[in-house]
């Protein structure tokens, strides 16, 4: 393993009644005015929106509503949040979702400390926010891990770049498993299959054999695949959203990725798929993943072979591979790209716009051009 310097900064409130513990715990000191951020409004059908808010004014806090942040927060919006925190004095925000609204959050939190365009900052002056906003997750959909880290994925869309930009974690998150039970089973499979994404380029990054972070890794993935099968069988399943919950968690609060490079050349595609289309994180992945590993499949054939083996009992680097995509089709996810809810026409014209685009990984196994990403996408229509 490489040299490293490893911090967990956000705190972590986990099960059933998580939430009036960790509000009444983390924001008793806090400001007075609080900003309510959540997406389309499905917190206000399923009683958690009422929840908050009434803990929230029990402490004496003034409540302000964000609203409407979309499943591919856009940059645009991360400036209407910052607006509004600037215009209302807010002291805190509350981020109540999933990982969309905790990364609109955590550039909002960002951007509402600073006269200065974040996105400029980081991409022109490659300088990172210096302060923000204080910050705190209630995860009510699993699977990008957004409640323990600092990055946060947004969609610029008059430059049609989908990526990650960089500010400060939660201080603290509420992983309470009843708050996901409303979820649709697709949208909590996308999630979870997310998850497995982030731990499997987390693997994949590195040739060092037998490290800790590896071990770590293959055993969020196994549990992520046992714990998707088991919500197959029974959707309702409180525990094993529970288990997603910490493996969304484990696979991207930076523990598996101490020491190590890491391959996340897969989510770079499906980001910048998402730049032209809008289609869901998650199951873009899973579209993209068989193929992008059937194309480096011999430039990491040992870490491929014991990835069969520990994940899902079989004996052969392919066969390992093959039970990814069975896998796949098992929970019903998308295989083509032509299968995934697009806002445009997905062509192989459009297909060389994203290839020609997406941001291209040094650390992965072997480094790819950008004729074989577009042969990548191309073999997924």
């Amino acid at each position: 393993m490489n040299d490293f310097v490893y911090s967990y900064p956000t705190k972590v409130y986990f099960g059933k009644g998580a939430a009036e513990k960790a509000l009444k715990t983390e924001l008793a000191a806090a400001g007075k005015t609080i900003l309510l951020a959540y997406g389309g409004g499905s917190i206000k059908h399923n009683g958690i929106y009422d929840e908050i808010v009434s803990l929230l004014k029990e402490m004496g806090k003034t409540v302000v509503d964000f609203s409407g942040i979309m499943p591919n927060p856009t940059y645009a919006k991360v400036q209407e949040g910052a607006a509004l925190a600037r215009a209302k004095q807010v002291d805190y925000i509350l981020a109540v979702g999933g990982g969309s609204v905790i990364d609109c959050c955590k550039i909002v939190a960002a951007q509402a400390k600073t006269t200065k365009d974040l996105w400029e900052l980081e991409f022109t002056n490659r300088q990172l926010p210096s302060d923000a906003i204080g910050l705190g997750a209630v995860v009510t959909a699993s699977g990008t891990g957004a409640e323990m880290n600092g990055g946060a994925v947004i969609t610029h869309e008059e430059k049609k770049m989908k990526t990650g930009m960089l500010a400060f974690a939660p201080r603290f998150a509420v992983l309470d498993p009843a708050y996901t039970l409303s979820v649709p089973q697709m949208q909590v499979l996308s999630g979870a299959f997310d998850t497995l994404s982030h731990a499997m380029e987390t693997y994949f990054g590195s040739s060092d054999a037998d490290n800790v972070s590896d071990d770590v890794a293959l055993a969020v993935m196994r549990n992520t695949v046992v714990n998707m099968r088991r919500l197959l069988a029974d959707i309702n399943d409180i525990q094993a959203r529970g288990n997603l919950m910490w493996d969304s968690a484990m696979a991207e609060n930076g523990i598996l990725k101490v020491g190590r490079l890491t391959d996340f050349q897969a989510h770079q595609i499906e980001h910048q798929l998402g730049a032209y289309t809008d289609c869901n994180h998650g199951q873009g992945l899973a579209v993209i993943h068989p193929a992008y590993y059937r194309h480096i499949l011999k430039d990491a054939q040992a870490k491929f072979t014991r990835f069969g083996k520990e994940v899902f009992g079989v004996d052969t680097a392919e066969k390992g591979l093959n039970a990814l995509t069975d896998f796949i089709k098992e929970c019903g996810l998308p295989t083509k790209l032509t299968e995934l809810t697009s806002k445009v026409e997905i062509t192989p014209e459009l297909l060389h716009q994203v290839a020609d685009t997406c941001n291209v990984i040094k650390s992965n196994p072997r480094e790819l051009s950008r004729e074989e990403i577009y042969e990548i996408l191309y073999e997924c229509m």
